[in-house]
């Protein structure tokens, strides 16, 4: 709805810099107007009125258009004669002038939340729900509410699609002879010129992709303004307000309304312009909206699934991203591009170098916090962050993984969380595992700076690249795990998927790192009886194995092995190893291989459960026409998952005779009095044998590792629950170990139901069960996902889930 100034009014969108001639003066003049009054605003005081109540008007020069223009752009913002906004009215009505009881004030602003939400797809942030705030909370303890003190709802929209507001005046807006301008800022000291301000006049035109704002109804006193912003506005809390603007005779008269909550703009991946786009709805729902799920650990024989609530929706952790990217130092202009921001995510959500989110332990010892194991979700670690603004003790790598999949889906970035068993570590860029061994057939721990996680989890982000060629865009890996430094930070990626697929490690960001870790080979390096000089082996098909995440329907895992590198040995997969080789390794001379004529493979026991004894076997081969003697040498070690080892549980060598084209075995056993006292939390234990025919000088060295298994917690819950009727929820296991179990204590949780909850339990005997229960009333219905943990000093990472379905109590059960 169109309006005019004097005789006439032409909106149009103004885009072009400042001119050269506006003042710094005018400009800070214009970036700090005067607040005024309005239903639900802010009215600042005089101090020269001794505090309350909105300060008196004074008289401003009347301005030119052309001088307003200068102070005021934005997108459609073009008119005449306005001047800078004037303080409010004074309240007592005898002490106004006559154009100040006409100027137009605002009664009530309506930013129709719950439709714009669902529009939007952020009905489920609590922040658009009226809600209580317990003094337990972070967020009722940051703004000092009291216990059960209502927390008005804010708006959380997304950008590339428009939103509808209602404003209420004191009389029916008169196109005669008012204006009404929008601001929208954040940041601090916020300008035109860097983005972080824009100041918006209506106009009837809407061009795509850009700023603006459009009258749809006026019904009275209400008005119905429908704004529009760009799809690569910066994601940010941006502050509203209005100026209302009074046309004279031969003056303007401007008063500034600010509204007391922001508005949250996000990432939207149902905008075909955001860089961030998603086009299937299925995969929508699973990476941006999906508040729980599954990280997958283990080995590749054995790989567990970890039920996690990520909890992006809960009230407190969208404001916690938002802080996080406040906190990066990230350029404002940068924060509309997710290239930027998820490298910088990857960098927050370690506390190396810029004090962030978690701090990595992998030592064993978390008595002065959380072991890594005991968190079964991320809200109760960015509700410690948010109440404490300081590093939260502590994670492992799928922690940092769990906690970036939270903060990205909570900004609107698709994100999952995705596990690579046998994962390399290279710390020299020789794209290669380089281990050593004695002539004894000992891993030499003292040379073997490069290592191989059993399991390592880092996260897929969907965007995409404009920075990089074509072909490029769709996944992209980061990493939050502090390992090695890039650019001299603690963080990894983004880089993409595809380019790692074919080698291409040139493009940003740490593409060589990433490559090694899903497709270096493994090089075995020998040395001689006399320390002179080194044999080397290879193997070629070892690292990067069933790389994991949640399947799109359902928990099951799924495979996306083949989204990061060609099937194992085949022309393409080696193409892509050559080309990185040659395009970045520090190591290319080792790729020459000789024939030899016995084969080895090793086997090992799966689904062992921890307290039980286990085998590790060894198959030989033999393809000679010739008798062959071999010695076979076992290491069975402790290990953390990331391949550190821990220490020794058992070494034992033999020697076979092997006839000509036959085929024999040599095992080693382990007791369970040889590694009960050994374990970490994770229970991982990794096998080596080096293998040297005696005849022909032929070595074989392999290593693998597996994990022992932990009983899974039965959880009993009502399949079907209804909101407000109180039901009990029900966890047992029974202890497999040949000794008790001791300062115990189990967690639950459910996103939007449950909120983190610690219940200590008593001591388990061996071979003894526990059990626990915990009172719950649902208060919104949906599918939900209990989860519950157990945390011991000799047994941990217990988890166990069970879903359930809150619904709505009939009006007759009310």
């Amino acid at each position: 709805m169109g309006s005019k100034c004097s005789c006439t009014r032409s909106f149009r969108p103004k885009t072009e810099a400042p001119k050269p001639d506006s003042t710094e003066k005018d400009k800070e003049k214009l970036d700090e107007p005067e607040a005024a009054g309005g239903g639900g605003g802010k009215v600042e005081p005089d101090p020269a009125e001794g505090g309350g109540g909105a300060r008196a008007p004074t008289t401003q020069p009347v301005i030119t258009r052309e001088g307003y223009n200068e102070k005021h752009q934005g997108s459609r913002n073009e008119g005449r004669n306005v001047p800078e906004p004037q303080p409010a009215p004074a309240p007592n009505d005898e002490l106004k002038s006559k154009e100040e009881k006409e100027v137009l004030k605002v009664v009530k602003v309506d930013l129709k939340i719950d439709e714009n939400a669902k529009s939007h797809h952020t009905e489920r942030y609590e922040l658009t729900r009226k809600r209580s705030a317990p003094t337990s909370t972070a967020e009722g303890q940051q703004q000092g509410e009291g216990q059960g003190q209502a927390i008005e709802p804010c708006l959380v929209v997304r950008r590339g699609q428009p939103f509808d507001i209602e404003i209420t005046f004191d009389r029916p807006f008169d196109a005669e002879k008012d204006d009404l301008r929008l601001i929208f800022d954040f940041g601090e000291n916020p300008r035109e010129t860097r983005g972080t301000r824009v100041v918006l006049l209506l106009s009837e035109e809407d061009r795509p992709k850009q700023w603006g704002a459009k009258t749809l109804s006026q019904t009275g006193d209400a008005f119905t303004v429908r704004i529009f912003t760009p799809p690569q506005v910066q994601v940010a809390r941006w502050k509203f307000g209005f100026d209302t603007v009074l046309r004279l005779d031969d003056s303007c008269k401007v008063f500034r309304y600010a509204h007391d909550a922001p508005v949250y703009v996000l990432f939207n991946p149902w905008c075909r312009d955001d860089l961030v786009y998603m086009s299937d709805d299925t995969w929508r729902s699973e990476y941006v909206l999906n508040d729980s799920g599954r990280l997958f650990y283990g080995t590749q024989h054995q790989i567990g699934s970890l039920p996690w609530n990520f909890g992006q929706f809960e009230d407190f952790v969208l404001d916690v991203a938002l802080f996080v990217l406040d906190k990066s130092g990230l350029n404002l202009s940068l924060r509309g591009n997710p290239v930027h921001i998820v490298r910088k995510i990857s960098a927050m959500v370690n506390e190396s170098d810029d004090n962030g989110i978690l701090v990595g332990n992998w030592s064993g010892d978390y008595s002065d916090g959380t072991a890594p194991t005991a968190w079964n979700g991320s809200v109760a670690i960015l509700e410690e962050f948010w109440k404490t603004r300081t590093p939260v003790c502590y994670g492992q790598c799928w922690v940092f993984s769990a906690v970036v999949t939270t903060i990205c889906r909570s900004l609107g970035i698709p994100c999952r969380s995705v596990t690579n068993f046998v994962s390399a570590h290279d710390c020299d860029g020789s794209l290669t595992v380089d281990e050593y061994w004695d002539a004894d057939g000992k891993p030499m721990e003292e040379y073997n700076q490069d290592s191989v996680w059993n399991f390592h989890v880092w996260n897929d982000v969907w965007m995409a690249r404009p920075d990089l060629p074509d072909g490029f865009g769709g996944w992209q890996t980061i990493d939050a795990t502090p390992q090695e430094t890039s650019e001299g930070v603690y963080c990894t990626g983004p880089a993409s998927v595809e380019a790692i697929r074919n080698g291409f490690i040139h493009l940003p960001y740490d593409g060589s790192f990433i490559f090694a870790e899903v497709n270096a080979d493994r090089v075995h390096s020998i040395q001689t009886k006399d320390g002179t000089d080194w044999k080397h082996t290879f193997q070629e098909n070892y690292i990067g194995k069933r790389i994991s995440t949640k399947g799109l329907r359902g928990d099951d895992r799924m495979d996306v092995t083949d989204e990061y590198k060609f099937p194992e040995g085949s022309h393409l997969e080696r193409a892509a190893v050559w080309h990185a080789v040659t395009m970045g390794s520090t190591k290319k001379n080792l790729y020459k291989v000789e024939a030899e004529d016995l084969k080895f493979q090793m086997v090992h026991e799966d689904d062992v459960l921890v307290g039980e004894p286990f085998d590790v076997r060894l198959k030989i081969r033999s393809q000679s026409e010739k008798p062959r003697t071999v010695k076979t040498t076992f290491t069975a070690t402790v290990v953390h998952y990331t391949g550190v080892p821990v220490g020794s549980i058992k070494v034992e060598s033999k020697t076979i005779r092997l006839k000509p084209q036959s085929e024999e075995e040599v095992k080693m056993t382990v007791t369970v009095n040889d590694y009960l006292e050994k374990l970490t939390d994770m229970c991982h234990v990794k096998i080596s044998c080096l293998s040297q025919v005696q005849d022909t000088k032929q070595f074989h060295c392999d290593s693998d590792d597996f994990r022992l298994c932990k009983p899974l917690i039965d959880v009993k819950v009502s399949s079907v629950m209804k909101v407000g009727v109180e039901y009990e929820v029900e966890a047992s296991f029974a202890n497999p170990l040949p000794k008790p179990l001791t300062e115990c204590e189990f967690t639950f949780e459910a996103p939007s139901l449950q909120r983190p909850v610690k219940v200590p339990h008593s001591s388990v005997p061996s071979k003894g069960s526990a059990k626990c229960s915990v009172k719950i009333t649902p208060l919104k219905e949906g599918d939900k996902e209990f989860i519950v943990g157990f945390w011991s000093k000799e047994l941990s990472n217990l988890t166990g889930a069970a879903k359930v379905k809150v619904v709505t109590r009939s009006s007759s059960e009310s």
